[in-house]
């Protein structure tokens, strides 16, 4: 005799009202660029978020092609190599093509590495090379943001409106020696890189997205700690945090909050919020 299947339903009282689901918030200070696949190449909006993994171009407009910072393994120099009419120039094609910027501790400046260990550096002379296996002060760039050329305008034939590309953000790198990392013309045509340039060249620069978020944490974490009197006031994470007792239950006060904005402009919002979980203790807690 078969016996018929029993179906599993959820426990209901009549006249309870079905729960809605909760939609998931988005992080403060995220917005709806940082979704989607963490490995797409964007463009970095402070020189502070040119971190990780980058890729640096040329200008399309600036010359009649666009030419990508690059290094040569099997020679072991800088290469500056001519993009093909039909490769991409938002994301890099090939390993040599990628640089992988570090910051500097305590400092605004940045370090450039190969894939293969060696840092980018300029001497006293201008002259730029990929060969330095350690970091010291001519290994050193300072990323500042600078003008580039205007956005080229593509027409259309189905429209009247020409479609203007959508603009780049530029940079311009400086050495410890003052100068800047410019293009410099060679004999027979080529062009090389030069690092004793008096104005800055424009770079295209493109970074990891995953790495532009992480910078602007670490941005706003610094903020926190240079900056101790603005700090946030959020008694329910840190009573959660530091908080020993209460079997997991995060337990908060039920007093006004100008106290602590008081004791924040003090600069003793810490000992405030203690003495506030303090007397949320019972007696045979302490």
């Amino acid at each position: 005799m078969a016996t018929a299947e029993v179906r599993r339903t959820k426990l209901s009282f009549k006249g309870e009202k079905p729960l809605k689901k909760k939609k998931k918030q988005h992080r403060e200070g995220r917005s709806r660029e940082d979704e989607g696949d963490p490995q797409d190449w964007v463009f970095p909006d402070v020189p502070e978020q040119i971190l990780g993994p980058t890729f640096i171009l040329s200008p399309a407009s600036s010359l009649s092609a666009t030419y990508c910072l690059a290094y040569d393994s099997t020679r072991g120099r800088l290469n500056l190599s001519a993009l093909a009419e039909d490769s991409p120039t938002d994301r890099p094609t090939e390993i040599p093509q990628v640089w992988v910027a570090t910051r500097v501790a305590g400092t605004t400046s940045v370090n450039l590495r190969t894939p293969d260990g060696k840092f980018l550096s300029c001497d006293k002379y201008g002259v730029v090379s990929a060969d330095s296996e350690a970091r010291g002060p001519q290994e050193e760039w300072v990323a500042e943001r600078v003008e580039g050329p205007a956005p080229e305008v593509k027409e259309e034939e189905d429209e009247d409106k020409p479609a203007v590309a959508p603009a780049e953000i530029h940079f311009g790198f400086k050495s410890v020696h003052g100068g800047w990392i410019g293009l410099d013309e060679l004999a027979g045509g080529k062009l090389g890189v030069r690092g004793d340039a008096e104005k800055p060249e424009p770079w295209v620069v493109r970074v990891q997205k995953e790495w532009k978020f992480k910078a602007g944490e670490e941005e706003r974490r610094r903020n926190e700690i240079d900056n101790p009197g603005k700090r946030r006031i959020d008694e329910v994470e840190t009573n959660h945090n530091f908080q020993a007792w209460g079997a997991g239950r995060s337990v908060t006060s039920h007093e006004d909050t100008r106290e602590l904005k008081k004791a924040r402009k003090d600069g003793m919002l810490s000992e405030a919020m203690l003495d506030r979980r303090a007397k949320l203790k019972s007696d045979r807690f302490c």
